[in-house]
């Protein structure tokens, strides 16, 4: 069986990985999920995450997982009601007059 061997600067694999977590945004991986996501060894997967993280793009939240800070700051945020403010009466309200 012949190997294909695809040399991947680190820049390109830090896009890729910053692209993953825009493109689908709640993600959170483990490390272990992160290495068989991206095919990685756990040392060059732990150094490319910290980076991120040293970055600000990433968090790693209590439970291990990594994912992105900007999905941590919106969490927990609810939808506004909205008032009701009754209609005009006058019948000028519609006619654009």
């Amino acid at each position: 069986m012949k190997e294909n061997l695809v040399i991947v600067s680190r820049d390109q694999i830090l896009r890729r990985i910053c692209g993953e977590f825009l493109e689908m945004p709640g993600l959170r991986l483990t490390l272990p999920q992160a290495q068989r996501l991206w095919g990685l060894d756990a040392d060059t997967c732990a150094q490319l995450l910290q980076s991120l993280t040293d970055q600000q793009f990433l968090c790693r939240r209590s439970d291990g997982t990594y994912g992105r800070m900007a999905d941590g700051a919106v969490q927990g945020l609810r939808m506004a009601k909205a008032g009701h403010t009754p209609a005009s009466t006058s019948s000028r309200a519609f006619t654009g007059k």
